[in-house]
C-alpha cells in the first residue's frame, strides 16, 4: 500500500518539510517538456545546495528557484480553502505575500542540511491534466527518497504542482519499521 501525501516540492528534493495539497494542473504539457522542466529545475536546486555562498545568499537563490518553478499563488489559494471567498481583497493581498515569504523562509531554512543532494529522473505518467515525474532523491547518510514531481502548466508556463512521496517505498528498504520512518519523518520537521 502506498500512503499518498502530498506536499510543496522543494520539500521532496530534500529542501524544505512543508505538506501541502495542490490543485489540478490547468493547459496540457508533453511528457518531454516536464521532464526537462524538473531536470532543470533539479539541477538547479542541487547548485545551490552544493554550491558555494553563505546560508543566506544560498537562500535567496532558493527563494527565486521557487517562485519561478513553484506555483505558489495555487498553493497558497489552496492552502486558505473556502476562506479566499470571504476574505476581503486586501486579507488576500496580505495572505498571498506573506504566504510567498513564510514559504520560503520554511524551505530555505533547512538548507545547511542538504550538502551532498542528488536525483535520478524516471518514468512520466498523465496525471489529472499534468504530468508525474518520478525520481529518486539521494543525500549522504540518509535512504534514497522515491518522489514524483506532478508538473503542470500555469499561465502557459510549466510549474511544480505537487509533489508526492512514497512512504511504501521507504518502509520497504528499512524492514518495514514503523519506528525508522518516525524517526526519518522526525529528523525532515527538525525535531
Amino acid at each position: 500500500m502506498i500512503l499518498r501525501r502530498r506536499f510543496i516540492v522543494l520539500a521532496a528534493a530534500g529542501l524544505g518539510s512543508a505538506w501541502l495539497g495542490l490543485p489540478a494542473a490547468a493547459g496540457a504539457q508533453t511528457a518531454d517538456q516536464a521532464i526537462s522542466f524538473i531536470r532543470q529545475t533539479g539541477n538547479q536546486l542541487v547548485a545551490v545546495a552544493n554550491g558555494p555562498g553563505s546560508v543566506e545568499q544560498r537562500q535567496e537563490q532558493l527563494a527565486a528557484i521557487i517562485e519561478r518553478a513553484v506555483d505558489v499563488d495555487g498553493i497558497a489559494r489552496f492552502c486558505l480553502g473556502r476562506f479566499v471567498r470571504v476574505a476581503t481583497p486586501q486579507q488576500l493581498q496580505a495572505y498571498m505575500q506573506l504566504f510567498h515569504h513564510v514559504l520560503a523562509i520554511s524551505i530555505a531554512g533547512h538548507l545547511g542540511e542538504y550538502r551532498g543532494v542528488g536525483f535520478t529522473l524516471g518514468r512520466t505518467l498523465p496525471a489529472e491534466g499534468s504530468i508525474a515525474v518520478d525520481s529518486t532523491v539521494t543525500r549522504p547518510n540518509n535512504a534514497p527518497a522515491d518522489v514524483q514531481w506532478v508538473v503542470g502548466l500555469v499561465d502557459g508556463q510549466p510549474k511544480i504542482q505537487d509533489v508526492i512521496a512514497d512512504y511504501a517505498s521507504y518502509m520497504s528498504r528499512n524492514g518495514y519499521n514503523v519506528a525508522a520512518l518516525i524517526a526519518a519523518m522526525r529528523r525532515q520537521a527538525g525535531g
